[in-house]
């Protein structure tokens, strides 16, 4: 059983090195690190529950930018929960987050699209593409993708 599961951990390890990290807030969520200038870089939505912000964490430069999203659910102070959205366990490369777009489905959440730009370590490039990601804001749950 045990082989099985190093099996199968090391066949979806590309995939989770790949693909966009969920992560609970750490020291990249200090308000210092909310890119200047503030107005343009950060956004509330669902009258003002729940917010999105850049992060400039400086270093590392392969993985500078993280986006922050406070949202509900509440804890039992009355607090959003706190979350970082990164990539390959830091940040990206990039992103224009003067570009975020966001939608609404009642039965699906918020959504949200942004360019970000992902480190190639071969080519020592950035790489753009579009970060997607959903938000419950009943659950909590966020679910991001690349696109």
């Amino acid at each position: 059983m045990f082989r099985l599961f190093a099996a199968l951990t090391l066949l979806a390890s590309p995939v989770l090195a790949n693909s966009p990290q969920v992560m609970d807030c750490e020291w990249q969520s200090s308000a210092a690190n909310i890119a200047e200038p503030w107005e343009e870089n950060t956004r509330t939505f669902s009258n003002g529950k729940t917010r999105l912000a850049l992060l400039d964490t400086t270093e590392p430069a392969a993985g500078w930018a993280y986006m922050l999203v406070l949202s509900p659910p509440y804890d039992e102070l009355g607090l959003r929960q706190c979350k970082l959205i990164g990539f390959n366990g830091m940040g990206f490369a990039g992103m224009e987050f003067t570009q975020l777009s966001s939608s609404y489905d009642p039965s699906r959440g918020l959504m949200f699209t942004v360019p970000v730009a992902t480190y190639d370590f071969d080519t020592h490039q950035p790489v753009w593409s579009t970060l997607w990601f959903q938000l419950n804001q009943a659950t909590g749950v966020i679910d991001a993708q690349m696109r």
